[in-house]
């Protein structure tokens, strides 16, 4: 892992929902110059959901330079998820792109059947894709809708509902949640809420398929430096993103198996998933 990382105060900028990689300042390290695989996933099949960027590109890299083929299932930021594609190949493993609503149960279960079609079984699932917003009220959440539970939250139910049928002994469903779960930023009322259901529902869900010997865990990582943030959050808020925790970005110990403290521009989100 590198030592010589990017520290706030960046450069004031905002983009449109849903964002994209390429107009960072500075631009996100997925671990491509970094990362180096051991066959730890080799001949396993990945399903990993927002992996067009940020963290879900992360885990797309590191999972390829570890063995597996990878489903990316994407809203709509087609030149980043060309972008994975291409480190997805570039490591020798094979690439689908999904793109589409994962808050609509028919194209989660159009994600699985696409997976099985192109590589015969799933084995590992990342439900990684989210939805946030900023607000300094709750009254202002009313114009929202259902886009941040519904992606959250709901579509890992849909998702995880239709590939648990095609996954044997030794499958894994790892879901990101968030140190929001256990200490909510005011401002991201809604997303910490979600991440604390997220929580509940994959120590659920454990036990629920214990018995089918699949395995089920959530990694919980702090600031981290994806779209999400110049797309969602007000300039102030992005330009000193991680502030609070940026001198411990390089020594982040995990406890209980969940990062408790993260960086704001790490690569090493992907082998947390491994």
């Amino acid at each position: 892992m590198s030592t010589d990382l990017p520290r706030p105060p960046f450069a004031e900028q905002q983009q449109p929902m849903p964002g994209s990689s390429t107009a960072m300042d500075p631009q996100p390290d997925y671990g491509e110059t970094s990362y180096k695989g051991s066959a730890r996933l080799a001949g396993k099949k990945a399903i990993i959901t927002g992996a067009d960027s940020g963290i879900g590109r992360a885990v797309a890299l590191a999972f390829a330079r570890e063995g597996a083929d990878v489903v990316v299932s994407y809203y709509d930021e087609h030149e980043d998820a060309h972008e994975t594609q291409r480190l997805i190949e570039g490591a020798g493993r094979k690439c689908v792109l999904m793109p589409g609503d994962i808050k609509d149960p028919q194209h989660c279960r159009a994600i699985a059947d696409k997976a099985i079609s192109a590589f015969g079984q799933i084995d590992v699932l990342v439900n990684n894709a989210a939805h946030q917003a900023s607000f300094s009220s709750i009254d202002q959440r009313r114009g929202v809708g259902h886009n941040v539970p519904d992606t959250n939250i709901h579509a890992m139910f849909y998702l995880t509902k239709a590939a648990i049928p095609h996954m044997k002994q030794g499958s894994a469903i790892i879901n990101t949640t968030s140190v929001n779960a256990d200490t909510p930023s005011p401002q991201l009322l809604a997303y910490a809420t979600t991440k604390g259901a997220i929580q509940n529902f994959t120590g659920g869900l454990a036990q629920l398929v214990a018995e089918k010997g699949i395995r089920v865990n959530c990694v919980a990582p702090g600031p981290i430096w994806t779209p999400l943030i110049p797309s969602t959050m007000p300039a102030e808020k992005v330009k000193e993103l991680g502030k609070q925790v940026a001198v411990e970005a390089v020594s982040c110990e995990p406890v209980s198996g969940f990062p408790v403290k993260q960086g704001v521009y790490r690569e090493d989100l992907g082998p947390r998933r491994l």
